[in-house]
């Protein structure tokens, strides 16, 4: 929407507008008219005095039946107290030294009073509350108007009440002037919506109830279309850049590859294969997810897509999130190529590790081998993002687990090209952003639906620590998979003691406690709170004290961190693959790529610290061989929590694509066209991604028709500049990121 950008300190003073901006960020008056309410009530629906509940924040209508003022007792200045009735009960407003509201606040005088209610001498009372008195002379007819009023509330802070933005929203609306429409006039036709100018109105001041209805649907659809024409309009532009690599058209390496692989590629992974071969081969860059449940051989497809790459010249990376899974994957595409290609066709491929934590000399000769283009298969962490990093000819980038990457981290590594490459994203549970965007048409989208012979099924309960008899169980059923020659996984949040941790409840985020993840790197770094929690079980703590329970006695039990050189890593995670340790106490390290196919037992603790998408790719470790898993999610959260609804529904449900669906509905789908990737700063002001996909999806359809009918906005100035405007806030948030 083309909005007034004048700043609010114009229209409502410098007090505040400065209170506006402070408490709700609001800054100028397209920021304000945008705030839009959250809900709407209706006189019946505000709370009956003889039913408000203590500590809540409340709004009543009531009748003044007295005012006095006093003066304090010891202390210099007064007090004013209001004595109001509903007609049911009545209560008391108190103002400190604020005498001169008495001659605004008159006995008999009706009006609604808002504030957090509290206890003076047994009786109900609101200290300082805000309030607006209606009318003396209203008349039968205006008061049952005023009585069938919609009241609009919005979001608010402590020091900026609702009543506060709807009169500044006045002020604002009474001094508006014209407002264009960003939507074609066909467009606005063939959906029945209203003007712009009036949905404006009527979503912020209402006659009826329909009017706000029909209001927010006129402007949900104006946020969809302006998204889509957005991304619609990027992906025309992106037609015409040219990509930096093609496919080989002989296809020798590849071919070579298939013929030595020990098993059959699944219908999916051909099929898959074959998209990606056809993107490759265009002359603008590929950007598809390749989305697949936990062990349903996402990586191979991406190893046959590196090898397409290869076979025409150029160069892959693989971005992993941690060391541990670099290096596995570096060891498992090691063995693929020796076994297809034979050693001298594995070493034309010049497969090559680079991690934050490798030795200077090994680190040297990895960016040789990369800047030369002798590595044309690349795998490595954070470290492939170096400024120092440089490659011959980056032709695609793998990102493996996209959840634990922030979209700034992945541009980085994008722009390592010389022109633009191809880029492929994976994971088993998109995050609420790669959902939305999925969902607005911004990715292609690949899935893999088959999961491996012999992947056996897990089943995943809920411990809570209150269950004293049911967390002794937990150690108890440890036992008994070890008894049968079975392992186990004890994941923790925390190293020690002295480790803050961090806190997940409220963004249903991600933590990597590695070196490389404590550097800023971290998708949602901004949004962690890291405080000291003493409570939380810490791998040193934990790997000592379940030596100490009489059932696990005699067990084989080791610790595994970020921590850690990367010897001590593989050296531990190799003896538990080995089957040479029953239990690994581990943080986060092997959430993804680990693979013990004995390990059938996976307890995490504090399980309400962990997002839903870690929950799901921590679970995956288990179950890969022969035998059924078991995955158990202690937590302390309360009953009736968001933290333990978040633990309920992994436990409930296996299906990582269905998990993201709910983690949509609970975080929200974060900056759809930035950077962010948490919910917490949603860029949608009305949409819902699940809610109005259908919409969502309708405008697209217009979208693509307005910009193939005219690709340069020429015909439409107003949503030009609307699409400026948006591009605009987007390079800014991911400069701000």
């Amino acid at each position: 929407m083309l909005l007034p950008t004048q700043p609010l300190d114009r229209l409502l003073g410098d007090r505040t507008a400065k209170a506006f901006a402070r408490h709700l960020g609001l800054k100028t008056v397209a920021d304000l008219l945008q705030h839009f309410p959250r809900r709407y009530s209706s006189r019946g629906e505000l709370t009956p005095i003889n039913q408000i509940p203590l500590g809540e924040s409340v709004t009543v209508v009531a009748d003044i039946l007295e005012v006095r003022e006093r003066r304090m007792k010891g202390k210099n200045g007064s007090i004013l107290e209001v004595k109001i009735t509903d007609g049911n009960g009545s209560m008391s407003l108190t103002f400190f030294n604020q005498a001169w509201r008495a001659k605004g606040l008159k006995p008999g005088q009706r009006g609604l009073f808002a504030g957090k209610i509290g206890s003076y001498q047994g009786k109900l009372q609101l200290a300082h509350p805000d309030y607006e008195l209606f009318p003396e002379d209203i008349s039968a007819e205006d008061a049952k108007r005023w009585a069938d009023l919609p009241i609009p509330i919005y979001p608010a802070a402590s020091s900026v009440t609702t009543w506060a933005v709807a009169r500044a929203m006045a002020v604002v609306l009474d001094t508006l002037g014209e407002i264009a429409d960003e939507l074609p006039a066909e467009v606005i036709k063939a959906n029945r919506l209203m003007p712009l100018a009036e949905a404006i109105e009527k979503i912020h001041r209402p006659q009826q109830h329909a009017d706000w209805h029909a209001a927010r649907e006129t402007l949900k659809y104006h946020e969809a279309f302006v998204l889509q024409a957005t991304l619609v309009k990027r992906r025309l532009e992106n037609q015409h850049t040219a990509a930096t690599a093609r496919v080989a058209k002989n296809g020798e390496l590849l071919s070579k590859f298939d013929a030595g692989l020990p098993f059959k590629l699944t219908k999916g992974q051909v099929e898959i294969g074959q998209q990606l071969a056809q993107d490759l081969a265009t002359a603008h860059p590929m950007n598809r997810l390749l989305q697949g449940e936990v062990g349903s051989g996402k990586t191979l497809v991406a190893l046959r897509a590196m090898m397409l790459v290869a076979d025409a010249g150029g160069q892959s990376a693989l971005l992993a999130p941690t060391e541990v899974l670099a290096s596995q994957h570096f060891k498992s595409i090691e063995k693929s190529l020796l076994q297809t290609l034979g050693p001298e066709g594995a070493k034309q491929v010049g497969l090559t590790l680079l991690t934050g934590q490798m030795p200077a000399a090994e680190r040297k000769r990895a960016l040789l081998q990369i800047v030369s283009g002798k590595a044309q298969i690349v795998v490595g962490t954070h470290a492939l993002i170096a400024d120092r990093v440089e490659f011959m000819d980056l032709g695609l980038v793998v990102i493996d687990e996209q959840h634990r990457f922030g979209v700034e981290q992945r541009e980085a590594l994008r722009q390592k090209g010389k022109l633009p490459p191809h880029v492929l994203t994976m994971t088993a549970t998109p995050i609420p952003r790669t959902l939305a965007v999925t969902v607005f048409g911004d990715l292609d989208v690949s899935t893999l639906t088959e999961l491996p012979a012999g992947r056996q099924p897990i089943s995943s309960h809920v411990v809570q620590l209150s269950q004293g008899a049911l967390v002794a169980r937990t150690w108890q059923r440890i036992a008994e998979e070890v008894s049968q020659g079975r392992q186990a996984f004890v994941v923790c949040s925390r190293i020690d003691e002295d480790d803050p941790g961090i806190d997940l409840i409220e963004t249903g985020g991600i933590a990597e406690e590695s070196p490389e993840f404590l550097d800023g790197t971290d998708e949602m770094a901004a949004e962690f709170t890291k405080k000291p929690k003493p409570n939380l079980a810490s791998v040193v703590s934990m790997t000592q004290a379940l030596r100490e329970i009489s059932a696990l006695k005699g067990l084989s039990i080791e610790m595994l961190h970020g921590r850690m050189t990367t010897e001590q890593k593989a050296e531990v995670m190799g003896r538990f693959a080995a089957g040479e340790l029953d239990i690994l106490v581990s943080t986060t390290v092997i959430e993804v790529g680990v693979d013990v196919p004995n390990a059938t037992v996976m307890v995490v603790l504090d399980a309400d610290r962990f997002g839903i998408s870690q929950l799901h790719q921590l679970r995956g470790r288990i179950g890969r061989g022969q035998h059924a898993g078991l995955c158990l999610l202690l937590t302390a959260a309360e009953e009736g929590s968001l933290a333990l609804e978040r633990v309920a529904a992994v436990a409930n449900n296996i299906d990582g694509f269905a998990l993201s669906e709910i983690d949509l509905e609970l975080r929200r789908e974060g900056d759809v066209l930035g950077s962010t990737q948490s919910g917490g700063r949603s860029s949608l002001k009305l949409l819902s991604v699940i809610g109005d996909s259908k919409m969502i999806q309708a405008a697209r359809v217009e979208a693509e028709k307005v910009l193939n009918q005219d690709p340069t906005l020429e015909k439409h100035p107003v949503l030009t500049e609307v699409l400026k405007q948006v591009d605009q806030r987007a390079q800014e948030n991911l400069a701000k990121a």
